[in-house]
């Protein structure tokens, strides 16, 4: 019975139903993560998922996730984090699954978990929204929160019916404040940016007042900060890392493919924007070694497979270029999912995520990095929002292109663009 707390007890008692089957559905899930001897890559794809999202849904739906999650951080700044980390742990996760819990699946036991895991998130944002639950979220003390309500934001664009439309009226009208009360934090001259448009873009999804501003602000600051080939500053200075894929790019699509719905302001910049998106899919596949290796550079490593968020919600969205294939893609991204996911370390021993790159190194954690912030790395299965008989599952398997040309194969030479 999840711990309760003075007003909280009718909302858990209405909801002991929806609980009770998270706990029964709990062992199976656990039961899946182990490999399974010929899997194929959708299955497998889903069950790592599940291994990545079953401790964080399972305990925020049920009021637990601030008792049990653990909060790791190498520099000591444990209670600066906990007020932060649990907003992190279900923003990043939901973004990074939201458009599997959207999408059309047949009967079978795979529309059977993702029924499952889309009940787990609608408790989870009602637990983590109403401010008489154990697990209230932080959603605007200090600055954190911005980024963390950005990744949620975003998360209820990519499913607006499982994430919003189905949630009851009470938590609907919670999670719009929650949001709102972002406002009251100041983004940063950089990525941070796109978190406060994000929201902005949200807020205007669920039929609540938008700043326009907020947007508008972001998305013309990063077509300043366009350094060319795909490529955009974080902030007026170009940095050497993954944030182009973290952050940058996903919600600069996400903010201009949403928001002309309610205003048309920004429509012109979507074309470039997708040009210089696709350039970045590009590089970004050609830096997956043979082995499913990537250069560990720049901050935020400890993101693993988020770094390829970018990549992969471009395959989602239909919009790798020539010469990519889904096919090739779907199995470069699962030679990096492998070397990441199933490192030795990488969870503890009971399902968390750890902090490191490949397995548990947490000195290469920086000061903002704890236990909910790894959950970025869900930012990889944005794919699979597209159903099992898309192109990008049913092909065979192809080679990407370092391993191509690695083994000698001749290819077309590479170029930069010029958008």
């Amino acid at each position: 019975m999840p711990h309760l707390v003075l007003g909280y007890t009718d909302a858990v008692m209405k909801h002991r139903r929806a609980f009770l089957q998270t706990v029964a559905g709990a062992g199976v899930a656990a039961a899946q993560t182990a490999p399974q001897a010929g899997e194929s890559d959708r299955p497998y794809w889903v069950r790592t998922m599940g291994k990545v999202a079953e401790p964080v849904l399972s305990n925020l739906a049920a009021g637990t996730l601030k008792r049990n999650m653990p909060v790791e951080c190498v520099t000591g700044n444990v209670a600066d984090r906990r007020k932060v980390t649990h907003l992190e742990a279900i923003g990043r996760l939901l973004a990074g699954i939201a458009p599997w819990l959207e999408v059309a699946l047949d009967a079978g036991a795979e529309r059977d978990l993702q029924q499952r895991y889309a009940n787990l998130a609608r408790e989870a944002i009602r637990s983590g929204a109403d401010a008489q639950s154990p697990d209230f979220l932080n959603f605007h003390e200090g600055s954190q929160p911005l980024v963390d309500c950005g990744f949620l934001a975003q998360a209820l664009l990519r499913a607006p019916n499982e994430l919003w439309k189905k949630l009851d009226p009470a938590t609907q009208k919670n999670l719009a404040a929650g949001l709102l009360s972002a406002r009251a934090i100041t983004p940063g001259q950089n990525n941070w940016l796109l978190f406060a448009a994000t929201v902005e873009a949200a807020l205007a999804m669920m039929g609540e007042r938008f700043d326009g501003m907020r947007i508008d602000y972001a998305v013309r600051a990063h077509q300043q900060w366009y350094v060319g080939d795909g490529l955009y500053g974080d902030g007026a200075r170009f940095h050497w890392d993954y944030y182009n894929s973290f952050v940058i790019q996903p919600m600069l699509l996400d903010v201009l493919r949403n928001i002309g719905t309610h205003a048309k302001t920004w429509e012109a910049l979507l074309p470039d924007t997708l040009a210089r998106a696709r350039r970045y899919a590009a590089i970004q596949e050609r830096l997956i070694s043979p082995e499913g290796t990537f250069p560990v550079i720049g901050r935020s490593v400890c993101y693993r497979t988020g770094a390829f968020q970018l990549l992969a919600q471009m395959a989602l969205l239909g919009e790798l270029p020539a010469p990519l294939t889904g096919p090739g893609v779907r199995a470069a991204l699962t030679a990096v999912m492998k070397r990441l996911l199933e490192a030795p370390g990488t969870f503890d021993d009971k399902g968390w995520l750890t902090v490191g790159f490949a397995g548990h190194q947490p000195h290469l954690g920086e000061s903002y990095i704890s236990t909910g912030s790894l959950y970025l790395c869900a930012g990889v299965f944005l794919p699979l929002g597209l159903g099992p008989g898309d192109a990008f599952w049913s092909g065979a398997a192809e080679e990407w292109t370092s391993r191509r040309i690695w083994r000698g194969e001749d290819a077309p030479a590479d170029h930069a663009i010029t958008v």
